[in-house]
C-alpha cells in the first residue's frame, strides 16, 4: 500500500498507509489527522480538506479540475500547490506523497 505523510500546521507528522482507490482525505480521516475537517464528506463543496502538496509531488498529483479551482477560490491559505484532498485519488504513483495542512480550514 502507498504511504502518505501528513504534516499538520502544528508540526504533528502522520505517515500512514493508504488504500488504493481511496482519496487522500479519506485516508486522513481513517487515520485521525485532526486538521482535515472534510465537512462535506468529499463532495468538493466545502474546501475544508485543503492540503498543500509538497512541491516535489505536485507534478505527480496534478493540477485541480475546474470544479476544484472554484472551491479553492473560497478557501483560506491557498498556495500554488494547494489541492482539496477529497479530489486526490490514491494510486501506486503516490507512494511517499507529502502534504501539509493549513492552520485554518474554514470551520
Amino acid at each position: 500500500m502507498p504511504k502518505i505523510t501528513y504534516i499538520e500546521h502544528d508540526g504533528a507528522v502522520h505517515t500512514v498507509e493508504a488504500e488504493l482507490g481511496s482519496t487522500v482525505m479519506e485516508t486522513a480521516l481513517r487515520n485521525d489527522v485532526a486538521s482535515i475537517v472534510a465537512e462535506c464528506g468529499g463532495s468538493c463543496t466545502c474546501a475544508t480538506c485543503l492540503v498543500h502538496v509538497d512541491e516535489t509531488w505536485f507534478a505527480v498529483v496534478g493540477p485541480p479540475s475546474a470544479e476544484e479551482e472554484e472551491m479553492l477560490d473560497t478557501a483560506f491559505e491557498v498556495k500554488p500547490t494547494s489541492r482539496l484532498s477529497c479530489q486526490i485519488k490514491v494510486t501506486e504513483a503516490l507512494d511517499g506523497l507529502i502534504v501539509r495542512t493549513p492552520a485554518y480550514q474554514g470551520r
